[in-house]
């Protein structure tokens, strides 16, 4: 899904329905590719979120450019204040040299993978996102030569995988990336940033209407508080409690795969039976041999016969 403007920016932010990547304007591009594709670049990869939306981000810049990230005031988002997040956000727009791609995984999304029959676990999506992300610079015309990304599980096992992946850009893998390399705090600042956008202005798509339109709220109309997501949160916990619908159970915002909404659903939800009709036969006999010269039901209802072998 491409956008013009990265969705965070508007106003109202639009429903999350699907998961998308945004990347940013690249400097000096003819129909968005680098002209100078001999450039070298770092990349900084960094993720915020494990629960609702997810957000995996990418910052990547020319090696020109370091001396001057690195008087920026890049570092761990997580130990800036707000109003820091958002003067650092803000300093993509005014250097162009500095740019970033965000892929932002929808809950439901998120849940569909976890609870398919093989599930893709929260690990698995989170190191497909990482390796999209890399590979649409790379097909951008981004001459990645150096990438630093926070680790996610075994260092050194992520970062093997990755460098079998993209053999000509040197990893480095480690925990604390976000404090020890400014453009992995620059991705954590674009994930950050995004997330808590859509956390804190989150739109159900359920409550959009036929015509597209978003009802936006009264002044006096009190904003539901969510909490922060964690589930030792109290205020998550009063939102998940108060928000349950025993039959539907919870709108877009909420992971269903979520072992602690598992929990209240089996607590608090309205259990459902499935009860299968023993005496119909299963669908599959219509595709098996039966006992007309060994050929499924499906040919005969067709008028499908056997013309010769391969």
């Amino acid at each position: 899904m491409t956008h013009p403007i990265d969705p965070v920016n508007l106003n109202p932010i639009p429903p999350m329905i699907d998961s998308y990547t945004y990347h940013s304007v690249l400097p000096n591009t003819i129909d968005g590719q680098i002209k100078d594709e001999d450039e070298g670049w770092i990349m900084g990869i960094d993720e915020a979120g494990r629960g609702r939306p997810m957000v995996y981000a990418a910052a990547y810049c020319p090696i020109s450019f370091k001396s001057t990230l690195e008087e920026m005031g890049f570092d761990d988002s997580k130990a800036l204040s707000a109003d820091t997040r958002q003067s650092l956000w803000e300093s993509f727009d005014v250097y162009p040299e500095l740019c970033y791609s965000s892929t932002s995984l929808s809950p439901q999304a998120i849940s569909a993978g976890m609870l398919r029959r093989i599930p893709t676990n929260l690990n698995r999506q989170a190191e497909d996102a990482t390796i999209g992300l890399i590979r649409n610079a790379l097909d951008r015309g981004v001459n990645v030569k150096e990438c630093y990304v926070d680790a996610l599980g075994p260092a050194p096992q992520w970062q093997a995988r990755l460098t079998a992946i993209f053999p000509t850009i040197k990893f480095t893998v480690c925990p604390k990336a976000d404090s020890l390399f400014k453009i992995v705090g620059a991705a954590s600042i674009v994930a950050k940033v995004t997330r808590d956008r859509y956390v804190h202005h989150w739109v159900d798509y359920e409550d959009v209407g036929a015509d597209g339109s978003i009802t936006l709220k009264n002044a006096d109309e009190e904003e539901i508080n969510r909490g922060s997501g964690y589930p030792s949160d109290p205020k998550t916990q009063a939102f998940l409690k108060n928000s349950l619908d025993p039959v539907f159970g919870y709108k877009g915002i909420v992971r269903f795969s979520w072992a602690t909404v598992k929990v209240l659903l089996d607590k608090n939800g309205v259990e459902c039976q499935w009860i299968d009709d023993n005496s119909q036969p299963s669908a599959l006999r219509y595709f098996s041999a039966d006992n007309d010269n060994a050929k499924p039901k499906v040919w005969k209802d067709l008028g499908v016969s056997g013309v010769g072998e391969l």
